[in-house]
């Protein structure tokens, strides 16, 4: 292909990215808002304009003149890695759309929009029965979908591959089966162990110093507010419009834990989003590896930085400061040992490090008999509460706190949730990796996690999708994933926590 030919095809190609990064905008707006400020009387029309713009974007991606663009890219042998990497993800997000009919797909988006809603009720009311045909529908709507993509596949290897590229029951259950098998014991031998003092965490925490120890937070991120706003939902999130603007919201009970905890994790998802190469803005790309390595950095920052004894030492001064009555008096080691609690819990982003992947695990398996035909949609409740019994210890008192607790299966988002576990085992191997370069205790000490922003800009943030997930952990850590790097972080930390020996 002649030079001048080649580069007013790449033109045409982000040209066409950049009409896909507008509209995604417009959307990304109208989520964001649906889940801060939009007052419930706006879900019909809202819900019609998401309906009309899934249709317009469904236009822009299955135009034939887009896919044969593609093709044409995708032969010439002197493309650049960028271009390349636009091109191949393009053409397989095209191939999967190209499969479902317009209609079917702005059906799906109305359905997300009204179950979205009724959940919000639903969980408030704890009124599963008026989420369930709603549900349904959306169950019915993946199923269809999955079998319109990939014919003849496993419906639900297809919906998990939707999230994290080669995704399947197979490479699942070996990690479910790992986790299970060496960190049950552990769960169960905690359970018969002194427990931690937790009495710091509890009590009166006023809003207006909880709203500033996010800030505080935030800034010891390095999320400056120029480029990264946090407001207020029932279910915390993060919506990226673009690399300059990236929103996340929080949740503010009257538990310091959970929103501390939620900024630390929404704000490692903002931080990958906001570090992403300029090179890359409006194109496909500027976006994480994946859903997983997305949930690796979230959960990295959450838990692996954020519960580490360095990061509790630094944050407890201001802690004193904002919260006297509880934390005056309470040692570096008291706090430590209290924010890493390990005790079997309802909600499951409020669950500590060692008991969180039981909580993805129930939802995993759920998911997976729903799809087998082994499980109907009315007997989730049940089943879920069956499952938090035998994997948590725990009995689920209402269904507000079990099955209505996520938004996750109201937003579409089916086989969504195992990413969360492969995420967690991710960040315990990137973790690794960092530590033999970035000293976090030093960094603590002075107050300034610069290094480690910069760390993981250099080797993950920046790459954006230009990397596959498989390629970017080799890159990182210099080697394939291992869960054993999970399992042995997990075993290490609470094994030492509870004085328990492998």
């Amino acid at each position: 292909m002649e030079r001048n030919v080649l580069e007013t095809k790449i033109r045409q190609l982000q040209e066409h990215q950049k009409a896909l990064w507008a509209y995604q905008y417009a959307v990304g707006l109208m989520d964001y808002d649906r889940v801060t400020c939009m007052p419930p009387g706006g879900v019909e029309h809202r819900g019609e304009a998401m309906e009309f713009l899934s249709g317009e974007i469904y236009n822009i991606q299955t135009d034939p003149r887009i896919g044969e663009l593609l093709d044409e890219l995708l032969e010439e042998k002197t493309l650049d890695l960028q271009t390349r990497r636009e091109a191949e993800e393009l053409r397989k997000a095209r191939e999967k759309l190209t499969r479902m009919s317009k209609e079917e797909v702005m059906a799906q988006e109305a359905a997300i929009n009204k179950a979205t809603f009724c959940w919000q009720n639903a969980k408030e009311n704890n009124d599963f029965a008026s989420f369930l045909p709603h549900l349904r529908e959306l169950l019915e709507m993946k199923r269809r979908y999955a079998e319109h993509v990939n014919p003849g596949g496993d419906v639900y290897d297809t919906l998990m591959a939707d999230h994290e590229e080669g995704m399947t029951r197979e490479v699942m259950d070996s990690l479910f089966t790992l986790l299970k098998d060496k960190l049950v014991p552990l769960i169960h031998q905690i359970k018969e162990a002194k427990q931690q003092d937790c009495t710091c965490l509890s009590g009166h925490f006023p809003l207006a110093q909880q709203k500033a120890l996010s800030s505080y937070v935030m800034d010891l991120m390095g999320l400056s507010p120029a480029h990264c706003v946090l407001g207020e939902s029932m279910h915390p999130i993060t919506t990226q419009f673009s690399k300059y603007d990236v929103r996340i919201t929080t949740c503010y009970p009257d538990n310091l834990v959970t929103n501390l905890y939620s900024v630390i994790h929404e704000g490692g998802h903002a931080m990958y989003e906001l570090s992403v190469d300029d090179a890359l803005s409006h194109s496909i790309l500027d976006d994480g590896a994946s859903t997983a390595f997305h949930e690796s950095q979230s959960r990295l920052w959450e838990n692996n930085i954020g519960r580490s004894v360095p990061f509790c030492r630094m944050l407890l001064p201001k802690l004193r400061k904002l919260f006297p009555a509880q934390f005056t008096d309470v040692s570096d080691e008291t706090f430590y040992r209290a924010i890493n609690a390990a005790e079997p819990s309802l909600i499951r982003v409020d669950a500590d490090e060692l008991t969180y992947p039981m909580h993805i695990l129930i939802r995993y398996e759920l998911e997976k008999a729903i799809f087998d035909g082994d499980l109907q949609a009315k007997d989730l409740p049940d089943a879920w509460n069956q499952l938090h019994r035998k994997y948590l210890g725990v009995e689920v008192p209402d269904d507000r706190n079990g099955i209505l607790q996520d938004i996750a299966w109201a937003a579409g988002y089916i086989g969504y949730f195992p990413s969360y576990a492969l995420g967690s085992a991710y960040a315990a191997q990137i973790y690794d990796a960092m530590n033999k370069v970035v000293r976090l205790d030093l960094c603590c000490e002075k107050g300034n996690l610069a290094p480690v922003k910069e760390w993981l800009t250099d080797q993950i943030y920046r790459h954006g999708m230009i990397y596959t997930p498989q390629e970017l952990m080799q890159r990182v850590c210099g080697a394939p994933f291992d869960p054993a790097y999970y399992v042995n972080y997990l075993w290490d930390k609470y094994g030492s926590l509870y004085g328990i020996q492998k």
